[in-house]
């Protein structure tokens, strides 16, 4: 796992590495990259959702997720970073304001349920995406958990997600865009994404 957001040698990382200490003590940043998308993965497997309405998809449940699918390799799995991290020339949330700017973010999410039709919902769920992506609440993990949310968000207003088949780099690609004003790359991933219940 190499150091991607630029914050080597910070208190998550193993001493003169930037391999986030982990549960197992792997050293090795492939074979932690390897165990972290299987565990996750048999994690996310075995998610078990419960009835949710829109009032229910608060911050606290973008932590829950996030705990389900690292718990078996970080112990601060759902808890938010307290370093601030960057990728490329994006800056994240400054982490003393994670916080204060998911709760007013999160405020936003009962009004998708006003939304008139399909494109309305996907302008925007593709703008609440890219906002979430900037908070960037936790040291690793950030775009896994934050699909999660969304597949359960969305199906909680009657629809299914079947993310297309893209590369990593036109993800990061489409939130650099967000980034910039530019919702569109976005929107085409959730126009190709969404298909009512």
């Amino acid at each position: 796992m190499r150091d991607k957001y630029g914050v080597a040698h910070d208190k998550y990382c193993y001493p003169d590495s930037d391999v986030l200490v982990n549960l197992l003590d792997i050293r090795d940043p492939d074979e932690l990259a390897e165990a972290e998308a299987e565990f996750s993965a048999e994690r996310y497997r075995t998610y078990e959702p419960s009835q949710l309405s829109l009032s229910d998809f608060s911050f606290t449940h973008l932590q829950h997720l996030h705990h389900h699918l690292f718990q078996d390799l970080y112990e601060w799995a759902g808890r938010l970073r307290d370093v601030d991290i960057s990728k490329g020339s994006t800056r994240f949330c400054t982490f003393m304001r994670i916080e204060p700017e998911a709760t007013k973010l999160f405020r936003t999410v009962p009004a998708l349920a006003n939304c008139r039709d399909d494109n309305e919902l996907i302008d925007l769920v593709a703008d609440l995406f890219c906002e979430m992506n900037l908070l960037h609440p936790f040291r690793e993990g950030n775009g896994r958990v934050q699909r999660f949310f969304f597949e359960e968000l969305l199906f909680a207003l009657g629809y299914n997600v079947t993310w297309p088949k893209i590369s990593r780099q036109e993800w990061i690609d489409a939130n650099i865009a967000g980034v910039h004003l530019n919702l569109e790359p976005l929107k085409v991933i959730f126009s190709q994404a969404i298909t009512k219940s």
